[in-house]
């Protein structure tokens, strides 16, 4: 048997919950281990985990990725009441991704992979959509609570000198209700929208934003005041790369891309750029064929699968039953991983290595065997349709052909 290749310098591995942290497991075992021997600084982001540190290993992992430069990252749950009582935990902990990009301040790039024999379900679809998701900020940072009763709720600003600087009226409550406060920051704003812009020049792509600064002046209008003043400085270069950057209010965007042939970078608000990429990933498949990467200002990246933690699927296999379950995007964040690593430590075998394990995924699923999400979208109809396990032992015999070649 060949010598297995080394990684030279460390990534930074984040292990995550239920299905995922399944397959996790298998991929490691099956694809990476007998080809790789990966430099890794490991940390649990197993619910249970985060819970029994006080989710202090989540920021201990954010600030490793900060200091490596490469991370990969598996599904993790982010609790509410239902999930406080089944897993026991102290409290509803904040969402680790949230957590994650707040620390790193970057902007994620979500695209979707695409094969042969599966087709979009938007029949004007014929180009990947990929969606650049602002990281910091809106909902993932929020601040709420519940109201018990009448009161008035206000939105104060108080300057560093301990000055009052405004007060505003949010509403007078006459019954209960919720209040939650959002914020962003223009340095974070303009960060989002440089990084779209230099990726959208990269791609050789047209460039695509919208908000509601019609409703949310203040709020939404901060995010096209920065994108078209950066824009400022990027028009010669993508009037040089022949492409465009358009705005137009979110839900003329989202009318567009859905009459569109696809095609372009679409850069989203952070809540905007959570749903639509699901949306887009559902779409072109599947949700576990998209392939998802932070990207922050200082260079660091951290790789993911763009799906949650497929819990459903997770209960069958506790029970013993046989899951479906594709596990594409989830290799693709380790060889999105694997590959900036080698190009940043200058290893090119690490490097092939990730093209040839992302080369035989494909394979698979084009020579016709794949998981059930894939089946009834496949033209023509799949070989086989495999489990969980039966899939990423097809990747593995299709590898082996490969990377012995």
């Amino acid at each position: 048997m060949a010598k297995k290749i080394e990684t030279k310098n460390i990534i930074v591995e984040m292990d995550g919950d239920e299905m995922t942290r399944v397959m996790w497991t298998i991929v490691k075992e099956k694809l990476l281990g007998p080809h790789i021997d990966i430099n890794v600084e490991y940390y649990d982001l197993g619910l249970a985990n985060r819970d029994a540190t006080g989710d202090t290993v989540t920021f201990d992992s954010a600030h490793a990725a900060k200091k490596h430069g490469v991370a990969v990252k598996c599904a993790t749950i982010t609790p509410n009441a239902e999930r406080v009582a089944e897993y026991a935990l102290k409290q509803e902990w904040k969402s680790p991704n949230g957590t994650i990009r707040a620390i790193l301040d970057g902007t994620v790039f979500r695209c979707p992979i695409l094969t042969s024999n599966i087709h979009p379900t938007v029949a004007t679809w014929k180009k990947p959509i990929i969606v650049g998701r602002h990281a910091y900020g809106d909902v993932y940072k929020n601040t709420e609570f519940s109201v018990e009763g009448p009161g008035r709720a206000e939105l104060v600003f108080t300057d560093a000198n301990g000055k009052e600087i405004s007060r505003q009226i949010i509403h007078n409550f006459t019954s209960p209700g919720i209040i939650q406060g959002i914020h962003n920051i223009d340095s974070s704003i303009t960060g989002f929208a440089r990084a779209c812009f230099e990726f959208a020049l990269d791609r050789k792509i047209d460039l695509w934003f919208g908000a509601k600064d019609t409703i949310s002046k203040v709020y939404d209008g901060r995010f096209k005041t920065i994108f078209e003043r950066t824009y400022a400085d990027y028009w010669h270069k993508f009037q040089n790369a022949g492409i465009a950057f358009n705005y137009t209010l979110i839900d003329d965007t989202i009318a567009r891309i859905m009459r569109s042939e696809g095609g372009m970078l679409w850069a989203c608000k952070n809540y905007d750029g959570d749903v639509f990429s699901d949306m887009v990933a559902a779409s072109f498949g599947s949700l576990a064929m998209m392939t998802s990467v932070l990207v922050s200002p200082g260079g660091q990246m951290e790789f993911e699968a763009a799906h949650g933690t497929v819990q459903r699927h997770y209960y069958k296999h506790l029970k013993g039953e046989k899951t479906s379950t594709n596990s594409m995007a989830l290799i693709f964040a380790w060889t999105g991983a694997l590959r900036k690593r080698g190009k940043l430590d200058n290893t090119p075998k690490v490097v092939a290595f990730a093209d040839a394990l992302e080369k035989a995924a494909l394979a698979t699923i084009e020579a016709g065997f794949m998981t059930g999400d894939l089946a009834k979208l496949s033209l023509p109809p799949p070989q086989k349709v495999c489990n969980t396990e039966e899939f990423i032992d097809e990747i593995a015999r299709t590898l082996d052909k490969i990377w012995s070649s």
